[in-house]
Formats: structure tokens, C-alpha cells, sequence
């Protein structure tokens, strides 16, 4: 028998909130209300959360293609959202295969939508929190889907802010990287305030109230956080994450029926790097 959860649709949810700013339907009235008044703080939230899923599908797609990376590790994976990071990798090479972790009931429920591998391939869902490593490692799903002999390219994307002990998050991303062979890459994603602050401080302060945990983090603190990893970052280094390896879709913004706009920096509050271990 299937375990049941409380999805506590009442109140607000990080991963609702996002699926309701990327466009999507996989949210109630709870995470709407939220994230219309995080819309009035900020009003570019939509196009910043645009852009960072919009690097999720260039990282993947390019570090299969130019650094021929065929194990993929996405830690803190959330809802459904196309591309899914398997999709743009497998676009590459349908062989390359993909392990998701998350220990959200609500991703619990929608996990099923991630598992659909090319039939080359393999996709697996581990239900874990980030902060037991071992428990990610030593799950069947990992073992049996990612070898840990072979680089495999590690994913945290957008689900930092969410833990806001420095120092924690710093050893998380220790572990994890130490965990992981030579070659191995790391990319993270992270908000920040550096180029909007009283409004992105605004959108945070609003989330907190919500109950949604939430920190933003400067230029120079993403940079520490790679270093935390142990990893030597790539070029372009950090950026917000539209600049990173642009492509035509990382140039233009769409919400809904709206005529589509030209996206600048001054709408993006998101930093993006990839970094390799040695």
C-alpha cells in the first residue's frame, strides 16, 4: 500500500509556488496568494525563475555534449517541469542516465513524471534530505542506476536558500563532492540581491512570513560556496544564470498570453556556475 501524506494544500509550498510562476498547474489557492504578492515585491520573480529553469536544460545539455558527461546527480530535484534535467541530457546522448533526489512528499507524489527514460537510458528517484549524504549513496536506486568508478555531474539547483546556515551548507556541499570521483562536476544555482535588493529583499521577507524558509546570497558568498565543494569553477564562472552558455531561448521572456520581452539583468536574481572537481 501506498504511504499517504498530508499535503497540507492550505498552506503555502516552495515547489507549488515555483511551478505557479513558471506558468504551471500543479498548485492551489494557498501558493497562488503567495506568490502573486511575491509577484507585487518583485515583479520580474517569474522571468528570474524563467531563466534559472531555462540553465538547468543548458547545463545538462552541455556538459553532456562538451564534456561528455553521462551520469547525472539532481539533488533537491521539486515538481515536474519541462525540460526536465533527463530530457535535455538525454536530447545528447539517450544513454545518459539520471538519479533525482528530493524528500518532499508533495515531489513524492509527482515522481512518477520524472521516470520516463529514454529506453537507452535509466532515470531513478531517490527519497532523501541532501543533509544525509550517505543515505543518497547507499540507496538501491543510486547504486543500481550511477557508478561511482565514472565523473558523474551533480545538480543543486535553487534549493539552497532554502538553508540558511552557512556553514551547514558549506559541509553539505563538501560531502557531496567528496563523495563523487575525479572529473565529477558541480553546477549550483543560487537567489541573490546584488542587482534588485530592497525588492528581492522584499520577496524573501515574504516567503519567511509564509513559513518558506528563504535567504538570498551575495556574488562573493556563491563563489565560497563552490570553494566549500572543492570544486575549480568552469567559464564563465558565476553569473546570473541567463549568461551562462545564452542560447536564443536565455534572450527572451514570455508569461502566459504576454508578448514576449528581451530579458536583462536587471530582471534575473539568480547566480549560476558549474565547477569540476580535480
Amino acid at each position: 500500500m501506498q504511504p499517504r501524506f498530508d499535503l497540507r494544500t492550505d498552506v503555502p509550498h516552495s515547489a507549488r509556488i515555483y511551478d505557479y510562476l513558471l506558468g504551471g498547474k500543479d498548485n492551489f489557492a494557498a501558493d497562488r496568494e503567495a506568490a502573486e504578492q511575491i509577484r507585487q515585491d518583485l515583479p520580474t520573480m517569474p522571468i528570474s525563475m524563467r531563466a534559472n529553469r531555462q540553465f538547468v536544460g543548458r547545463v545538462a545539455r552541455w556538459l553532456a555534449a562538451e564534456r561528455g558527461m553521462r551520469q547525472f546527480l539532481d539533488i533537491g530535484t521539486g515538481l515536474p517541469t519541462r525540460p526536465n534535467l533527463h530530457e535535455a541530457a538525454q536530447a545528447v546522448d539517450p544513454t545518459c542516465r539520471v538519479v533525482y533526489v528530493d524528500n518532499d512528499p508533495l515531489v513524492l507524489v509527482h515522481a512518477r513524471a520524472l521516470l520516463t527514460s529514454s529506453p537507452e537510458g535509466k532515470t531513478s528517484y531517490v527519497d532523501a534530505d541532501m543533509r544525509d549524504v550517505n543515505a543518497i549513496l547507499a540507496a538501491e536506486e543510486f547504486t543500481s542506476t550511477l557508478d561511482l568508478t565514472q565523473p558523474i555531474a551533480v545538480s543543486v539547483i535553487a534549493v539552497l536558500q532554502h538553508v540558511l546556515d552557512e556553514d551547514l551548507v558549506h559541509d553539505i556541499l563538501a560531502r557531496i563532492m567528496d563523495a563523487m570521483p575525479s572529473g565529477s562536476t558541480l553546477a549550483l544555482s543560487v537567489p541573490t540581491s546584488d542587482n534588485a535588493p530592497e525588492q528581492t529583499m522584499r520577496a524573501v521577507k515574504t516567503y519567511n512570513a509564509r513559513g518558506v524558509p528563504n535567504k538570498v546570497r551575495t556574488y562573493d558568498e556563491v563563489q565560497a560556496l563552490f570553494k566549500a565543494a572543492g570544486v575549480t569553477l568552469l567559464d564563465p564562472g558565476v553569473v546570473l544564470v541567463h549568461r551562462w552558455h545564452p542560447d536564443e531561448d536565455a534572450k527572451a521572456y514570455q508569461w502566459r498570453e504576454d508578448p514576449p520581452i528581451e530579458i536583462t539583468d536587471q530582471m534575473v536574481h539568480m547566480y549560476g556556475g558549474v565547477g569540476v572537481k580535480p
